[in-house]
């Protein structure tokens, strides 16, 4: 299995043009990967791509442009970012690859190179040599091997390769230092030639702790964004079946309208052919009716003709006068006879369909059974959405009350991300955080209820307990401890750093600049004659320096310089009208994120104030938030209740 997962890997690291583990890979702008030298031999082989300054993709095509296409051809590809990731892969797989030490290894290196055969019990991956105990021992004492770690090859042991990064001018150095100031590792002869004057030239051992927990924090963050990716997949998938459902429905809807014109066309059939049976009734009785005055009159004729011909073969005189005097006087002609019962009626001559063909395929022809309307996502929307990744239990022992989180903020304390809220109901900071992958908490009680939250320092918040008109600061180790605490002369319900030595607080309509030890250096209240504030029970500063106040008593965000200049003020009405503007706080980009507890939003602004979208509803697990924070690098979060809710763009 461990051979198949390692030809898996190997085939992901194959270039697709030479068919060769990769050499030097770049990656162009499409994010598929070719050898450099791979890539210059396909640029020649394209006319078209040497005429248009761009560099095809040999895989799907696209075209990525070259940033300067002035030089020559050959040069083209050098110009495009080498693809450090599947470089790491690729010396990560030779550096893992572990092969056994056969016997000839098995001998000291050192005493082979004296002439003497010694058996070796232990190897130096740094240097790649098998050592013999005496040797082993000069190694571990001398002061430039006296750091490598050794393996034991008493046993059949399989060793492992380190890799070995030379410096691409210094060829023999090995690449050990880095320049903070240039951010560039070195080998020695660069640090003497080019790096004299840079103050920070350090070892890349010396640097490992710190790199160590950037990159665990780079893992924990992205590992945030798979599961988000996830959770985002699950919801798109979910999605297509919700298309499906709105599909068959809409069909049905169709065919209902459909069915509902053929009834309408089936019932003015059937009022044509009611017609036509009623007119054909008609028709049928009329004649009939003739029918029989026809009979009736022949009837008569061959009575009248019976009594001439008795009056013949009677050849009485008398007889055959009354016949001749009948016949005179027009007794015997019955053109006289009418149709008395139908004398009023009109007589029908024929019924004939005559179609409206004109109208009725003019008709046809601009009839609409309705049409099939489509909603598009704007631009705002089509703008990564977050996705919970995680929920934390505010509850911890000691609480009395069910937790009421009002406030949070979010410090990366010794590479341990650390989140500190603020419980009104047990009057305590808590903080929580991971430690060795197990959840960890801390409780801090207080003598009264804190509001507002926010960092001062790297490792220091700030909190404010309005009921005793108290600013306390804590230390976050991540776990909480008092440092001090000053009283005011107000009660202050938020907080935030304009900075370390100068925070603003809010409270009941005003905001003040303090310093640290709780005096007013200044107070914003009123512009231009206008009371500015009502309840402004969060605050934040912006990358400018201004203060953005959200004020649930004006139900609006104001924002202001410490000055007291507005810069803007966001106070929509209608249907956007804010009905409870909460926790409030900036992104990474300069925008705003606001709460606005009773709709079960939280609402994203430009840094302008204008509306732009919102970010998280009721349906992204939202419910009556109350404190919100946003980190630089896309995370949002969010208290609700007695949870803490983190959010990440995917």
């Amino acid at each position: 299995m461990a051979t198949a997962q390692i030809e898996k890997v190997m085939e992901f690291l194959t270039c697709v043009i030479c068919q060769e583990l990769y050499t030097d890979p770049c990656t162009l702008r499409c994010d598929h990967t070719f050898c450099r030298k791979c890539v210059t031999g396909y640029i020649q082989t394209r006319p078209d791509a040497v005429q248009s300054k761009t560099i095809p993709c040999a895989f799907c095509r696209q075209d990525t442009k070259v940033p300067h296409p002035s030089r020559p051809v050959e040069e083209w590809a050098g110009q495009i970012k080498p693809s450090i990731i599947i470089q790491g892969l690729i010396d990560t797989q030779e550096s893992a690859t572990t092969t056994a030490v056969d016997d000839t290894n098995k001998n000291c290196s050192l005493c082979d190179r004296l002439g003497e055969t010694t058996p070796g019990t232990s190897w130096c991956p740094e240097c790649e040599e098998a050592l013999c105990g005496r040797c082993a021992k000069i190694h571990r004492i001398s002061s430039g091997s006296r750091d490598h770690g050794l393996c034991d090859l008493s046993g059949e042991v399989k060793v492992k390769k380190r890799r070995k990064v030379m410096c691409q001018e210094h060829e023999d150095k090995k690449v050990e230092y880095l320049c903070l100031d240039c951010n560039k590792s070195l080998c020695q002869s660069c640090c003497v030639v080019y790096h004299r004057k840079c103050d920070s030239v350090v070892t890349i051992s010396s640097q490992m702790t710190r790199i160590k927990l950037g990159l665990s924090r780079k893992v924990n963050g992205l590992k945030k964004k798979l599961f988000g990716k996830s959770k985002k997949i699950e919801k798109q998938k979910s999605r297509v079946s919700e298309i499906k459902v709105n599909k068959a429905l809409v069909k049905e809807h169709i065919s209902s309208t459909t069915n509902r014109l053929f009834e309408h066309i089936k019932h003015k059939e059937k009022k044509l052919l009611d017609e036509l049976d009623a007119k054909t009734d008609a028709h049928i009785s009329q004649v009939r009716a003739a029918i029989k005055l026809e009979e009736i009159e022949m009837q008569m004729y061959r009575q009248h003709c019976e009594f001439i011909d008795q009056a013949l073969v009677s050849d009485c005189e008398m007889d055959l006068y009354d016949a001749y005097q009948a016949w005179e006087s027009g007794a015997v002609e019955l053109g006289d006879v009418s149709y008395t019962d139908t004398a009023d009626t009109r007589r029908i001559d024929d019924i004939r369909f005559t179609p409206d063909t004109y109208n009725v395929q003019h008709i046809l022809d601009d009839l609409q059974l309705g049409k099939i309307d489509v909603t598009y996502q704007t631009g705002t929307c089509l703008k990564s959405s977050p996705v919970m990744v995680d929920t934390t239990d505010g509850r911890v022992e000691g609480d009395v009350k069910e937790p009421d989180l009002l406030d949070v903020t979010v410090l990366l304390v010794n590479g341990i991300q650390t989140c500190v809220v603020t419980d009104y109901s047990n009057k305590c900071v808590k903080s929580f955080y991971t430690r060795n992958n197990q959840p960890c908490h801390s409780r801090l009680p207080l003598v009264n209820s804190p509001w507002g939250a926010t960092q001062l320092k790297e490792n220091q918040v700030v909190v404010a307990v309005p009921v005793s008109s108290q600013i306390v600061t804590v230390e976050v180790t991540p776990d909480l401890v008092l440092l001090s605490t000053i009283t005011t002369r107000k009660g202050y319900f938020s907080l935030a750093v304009l900075s370390p030595s100068s925070p603003a607080a809010g409270t009941y309509h005003c905001v003040d600049i303090l310093d640290m030890a709780g005096h007013v250096l200044r107070s914003v209240t009123t512009h231009n004659n206008e009371t500015l504030f009502t309840f402004p029970t969060y605050i934040c500063v912006n990358n400018k320096g201004n203060i953005i106040v959200s004020d649930w008593g004006k139900g609006s965000v104001t924002c202001v310089t410490s000055e007291g200049n507005v810069v803007w003020r966001y106070a929509p009405t209608g249907d956007r009208a804010l009905s409870f503007p909460y926790g409030i706080s900036t992104t990474g980009t300069g925008g705003i994120l606001l709460v606005d507890r009773d709709t079960n939003k939280v609402i994203q602004l430009t840094e302008s104030g204008e509306y732009v979208r919102d970010v998280l509803t009721l349906q992204d697990g939202v419910r009556a938030p109350q404190g919100l924070w946003s980190e630089k690098h896309g995370s949002i979060f969010v208290t609700d209740d007695w949870k803490i809710k983190e959010f990440i763009n995917t």
